[in-house]
């Protein structure tokens, strides 16, 4: 760890609002609002915040499979944004994506084997043998056997499917894995062997996870460093010790005191937060956390907080640590 493997800056991502018998643009969806940060090789980032906080879009951005209205990806000395088609494609060797739902993701005409054939295929495996091989090999290591491979999808739990989404994404040795809620789908039995799995392999291949979620104790148990979400901008990001021992800014405070305690002894106030998450085509002005944060001040409703190291390793959006 240590060498900078993903670079984001100032990520953006517009969706147009369309109305009218001629379908004008009259305005956008801001689902990632300028959003920056880097991620070191071999470490797991951890994204969290509420649905529709832009979780999912800033995963799916980066890789290209969401078109990013503007901003950087730096990835292996490549801006990702700037690539074409054809010039993107060897680069999505190295970028893969295990999706949330284990029951969609999965082609339910092809056999298990098929599913993990085809990026074999896409990507100039050759060999028949050697592409048979290497699927037998990528079922044994995510604990699937061999004989699983001429079985179709609709056979399988949502534990093992989430396996075999695991395995294609492994298909090609891929440096970077964006990991988009793969365990929210599951009983909580089964999350924590796909976890588990997921940090064996992370040490076996030497893999680094951007592992999305909104459940902030499996992102804990997983994360080298955590970044929290808010309406489509990062508001805390720092080492996940820290951000769970000492969180900074108010919204990172409430999410964290509705984590429930194994303890029943324990005493933790409750922060409830006023109102609900304002539209992402609608903003407020100047911190978008304002209207209900319980310490807002008049500079927040008018001035956006600037995104700030405030500690070695610790990065937030809020005007009370200006």
């Amino acid at each position: 760890m240590g060498e900078v493997l993903l670079e984001v800056k100032d990520l953006k991502t517009y969706y147009p609002i369309r109305s009218g018998i001629l379908q004008r643009v009259t305005g956008y969806v801001r689902a990632v609002d300028g959003v920056s940060f880097t991620i070191e090789d071999g470490e797991t980032l951890g994204l969290v915040g509420e649905s529709g906080s832009g979780k999912s879009t800033t995963g799916r951005s980066i890789l290209r499979l969401t078109q990013p209205t503007g901003g950087e990806v730096w990835f292996q000395g490549k801006n990702l944004l700037r690539l074409d088609e054809r010039e993107m494609r060897p680069m999505r060797r190295h970028l893969q994506i295990i999706f949330q739902d284990p029951y969609a993701s999965l082609d339910p005409r092809m056999t298990v084997g098929q599913i993990l054939e085809e990026p074999l295929l896409v990507h100039g495996v050759e060999d028949r043998a050697e592409r048979r091989r290497r699927v037998q090999e990528l079922l044994e290591v995510v604990g699937l056997g061999a004989y699983h491979m001429h079985r179709y999808a609709h056979e399988f739990s949502g534990g093992q499917r989430q396996r075999i989404g695991i395995a294609r994404a492994l298909a090609l040795h891929p440096k970077l894995i964006v990991a988009d809620e793969p365990v929210s789908a599951l009983d909580v039995s089964i999350q924590s062997q796909v976890l588990n799995l997921m940090q064996d392999l992370q040490e076996q291949f030497q893999l680094t996870y951007l592992f999305i979620a909104h459940d902030l104790s499996v992102v804990r148990h997983i994360s080298t460093r955590i970044g929290v979400m808010y309406l489509g901008r990062l508001v805390e990001l720092g080492p996940s010790e820290s951000v769970y021992d000492e969180p900074l800014h108010p919204y990172t405070q409430a999410l964290l005191s509705a984590v429930p305690v194994p303890d029943p002894e324990a005493k933790r106030e409750r922060i409830v937060l006023k109102g609900d998450v304002p539209s992402a085509s609608n903003p407020p002005s100047g911190c978008a956390f304002h209207p209900r944060c319980p310490h807002a001040m008049d500079v927040c409703k008018t001035v956006r907080p600037e995104w700030k190291q405030v500690a070695p390793g610790r990065f937030v959006a809020c005007h009370l640590h200006a």
